[in-house]
């Protein structure tokens, strides 16, 4: 048993109530299904069964029982909340979600590429209508939006606070320093 463990009471662990025996105080599973987390052990039981748990903490060294624990109960709920994917849906699912951010994170760097380049020196009010052309709407009405609002000094919209040319003025070089830290994807 771990230091870090509160100390072990009188009563049966989890593990011993739900198979409705005696619990030993060298019961295998009470440092990991303790008496007050019932659901814990069911869970883990009804997909693995008591004896294949038992034979899985047995073969894994002491140190690594707690993870290994951890494991089996992620496991045994992903099992019953998708009995033919498990664990393995969740993570197709993150792997797809992650595959999507990716593509909207090289959107957002091709936008701003887009908006450097017709931004030039800085932003001012005076783009031209050739230099915007190459921007898609929603870009046109958003570089727009950001020229009005340098533009009016006392524009009172953000938190409260009154913002002025140079409050709001894009610091480019060092944004640009930040985004060349990140890794492209591969495309």
């Amino acid at each position: 048993m771990k230091g870090h463990e509160p100390p072990r009471s009188t009563s049966s662990c989890a593990a011993c109530k739900f198979l409705k025996r005696r619990c030993s105080p060298t019961c295998l599973f009470a440092p990991y299904f303790r008496s007050d987390e019932p659901e814990k052990f069911a869970k883990v039981h009804k997909v693995f069964g008591a004896s294949n748990v038992a034979k899985i903490l047995v073969d894994v060294p002491e140190n690594q029982r707690d993870d290994a624990v951890n494991s089996l109960v992620y496991e045994a709920e992903a099992r019953l909340r998708d009995p033919v994917y498990g664990c393995i849906g969740a993570i197709a699912l993150l792997q797809r979600k992650a595959v999507e951010l990716q593509q909207d994170l090289a959107v957002a760097r091709t936008r701003l590429a887009r908006w450097a380049a017709v931004a030039g020196g800085g932003m001012t009010s005076s783009l031209s209508t050739s230099s915007l052309s190459v921007l898609s709407d929603e870009d046109r009405f958003l570089m727009n939006s950001l020229s009005e609002i340098m533009m009016n000094p006392g524009w009172d919209g953000w938190g409260g606070e009154g913002l002025d040319r140079n409050s709001v003025e894009l610091d480019r070089s060092g944004c640009m320093d930040e985004l060349s830290q990140l890794p492209f994807p591969k495309g």
